[in-house]
């Protein structure tokens, strides 16, 4: 039976996705968790693990866990490391399941929530985000995060209070939604908001306690709003010709007024460093300028290659056999 004929069968109820790049040290725990709380929910199920070139032994136990559980597990090896949300892309691809969540590897949220995800569904939500307390960040990190999802928020609407939260449920509609979009794979949180008719957010509580540590830097969070603003709003360019016209006015009228000066009262030393800092200041706003132009140039591109997200290496299924993709 084909994965198409499966999914309209609605057989699969729901479709865990979990991409795992380098997890050897958690995987057995999270094995030790994961698949109780599921066979808990009383639904069929299927697991799809998605390893984005790791370099350790994860990809060994997958196959260990595949072999064990092969009825509700399906791996998926890319080649190469193409990124959590391409990983995620993927998994989307071959899962089947009517509902699908997607979870990351390190267990640093309670899987308990994943219960609560499936309820909050039930009330008619087709799309429910989760967010951590705080964001797990401590100190400027916490500020900063917050402060530019609030700018994310009022530029392109899309409110996710924590982007960077990966235990997200998503109802069939949006992931195929998703799927046959051209967006590049990480907007696939804000997509999901765009597309849904009743989006909703609940808060994920941390595991007790924590066993992996989050490997993705203040810095991602922050090129990823920086990317979501570009994508989503226009409103970046459009402020940013605002001000070049202001700045240009302002320069203008400066300029005048210098000219007036020298010609009523004579030439001014300090006038220089004056012109020194107007320049200076122009400089500043060019470049920015060619920075904000270079961001929605690069999102153009990306539109334009048509080239794919992930290749995969191996896929092992139980409707198809181990035998590779």
């Amino acid at each position: 039976m084909e994965v198409d004929d499966l999914n309209k069968t609605g057989s699969i109820e729901l479709s865990v996705v979990i991409p795992v790049s380098d997890e050897e040290a958690v995987l057995t725990k999270l094995f030790d968790h994961l698949y109780p709380v599921l066979d808990g929910l009383d639904i069929a199920y299927e697991v799809v693990f998605v390893d984005c070139g790791s370099r350790d032994r994860s990809m060994t136990l997958l196959r260990q866990q595949y072999k064990l559980r092969p009825d509700v597990t399906q791996v998926l090896r890319l080649r190469g490391n193409a990124g959590r949300h391409a990983a995620i892309m993927a998994g989307f691809d071959v899962a089947v399941g009517g509902r699908v969540v997607t979870l990351d590897a390190e267990l640093r949220n309670s899987l308990a929530t994943i219960p609560r995800l499936l309820a909050a569904m039930d009330r008619g939500h087709d799309y429910v985000g989760g967010f951590r307390r705080r964001y797990q960040d401590g100190g400027w990190r916490g500020w900063v995060s917050a402060a530019m999802n609030r700018l994310r928020e009022r530029i392109t609407r899309i409110r996710l209070t924590d982007p960077g939260c990966l235990l997200c449920a998503y109802d069939r509609e949006i992931v195929d939604a998703i799927l046959s979009s051209d967006a590049v794979p990480v907007f696939i949180p804000a997509l999901a908001y765009g597309y849904a008719a009743d989006p909703a957010e609940i808060e994920v509580e941390p595991a007790q306690p924590a066993v992996g540590k989050p490997k993705y830097p203040l810095y991602e969070s922050i090129q990823r709003n920086l990317d979501l603003m570009i994508a989503f709003s226009r409103v970046p360019l459009q402020f940013f010709s605002l001000v070049g016209m202001g700045v240009a006015g302002a320069s203008f009228a400066w300029v005048v007024l210098l000219a007036v000066w020298r010609l009523v009262i004579g030439h001014e030393v300090g006038g220089v460093f004056t012109l020194f800092g107007i320049l200076f200041f122009l400089a500043g706003m060019i470049l920015f300028g060619i920075g904000l132009l270079g961001g929605y140039l690069k999102h153009i591109c990306r539109q334009s290659r048509s080239r794919s997200n992930y290749l995969v290496r191996e896929h092992l299924c139980p409707r198809s056999g181990p035998a590779g993709y």
